[in-house]
């Protein structure tokens, strides 16, 4: 005797279950991304900290798409002298926030939980002023202004340097302790 339709079970497989969970969670992120209110811009006077990192009131900003030197670090000069490049790059930040007040869109937060955001004064992408100088190593987005600096022998491209990623972790300063990640909270 043959047996009906709706009384036989269907299986699905187990990977069919996986994907189609995987497709639901998925498809309920995109819709949380898409309808999560943006963070509103941070504008204000701003004071540098170091070449990539402003402070706007209580917040501290990293500069996104690229990495200045620390501001202990030094680099080389043409004829082999060593300079301090961390501390001119600050200083050309300095010089870039007496223009104006900064107007920031934050983009999330970094490993030591500093807002990330690409900001402007009075207009101008801060980012593309510090790495078309020659301040700073670029990501993606500056990648053109990098290779302007670095042709015509700006900053730190005038001599050699080490990368601002590896100086940090050659000095102790890669990652952030317990104290750092307890310590960040109040500032």
């Amino acid at each position: 005797m043959r047996r009906s339709a709706w009384r036989q079970s269907r299986h699905f497989p187990p990977l069919l279950g996986v994907v189609l969970t995987l497709v639901l969670v998925g498809g309920i992120a995109l819709v949380d991304a898409i309808l999560a209110p943006r963070p509103l811009p941070l504008v204000g006077h701003a004071e540098a900290v170091d070449g990539d990192t402003l402070r706007l009131g209580r917040t501290r900003i990293r500069l996104a798409g690229l990495d200045a030197p620390e501001l202990r670090q030094t680099c080389t000069d043409a004829s082999g002298g060593s300079w301090p490049c961390g501390a001119a790059a600050r200083d050309f930040v300095v010089d870039q926030l007496r223009s104006g007040d900064v107007s920031c869109a934050p983009s999330g937060r970094d490993i030591y939980r500093r807002t990330l955001a690409a900001c402007t004064i009075a207009g101008i992408d801060l980012g593309h002023a510090i790495v078309d100088a020659g301040w700073a190593v670029a990501e993606l987005p500056y990648a053109g202004e990098e290779g302007d600096a670095r042709a015509a022998k700006r900053g730190i491209w005038a001599g050699t340097f080490e990368p601002p990623a590896q100086w940090r972790h050659d000095h102790g300063e890669g990652r952030p302790t317990l104290w750092d990640w307890i310590r960040s909270w109040f500032q």
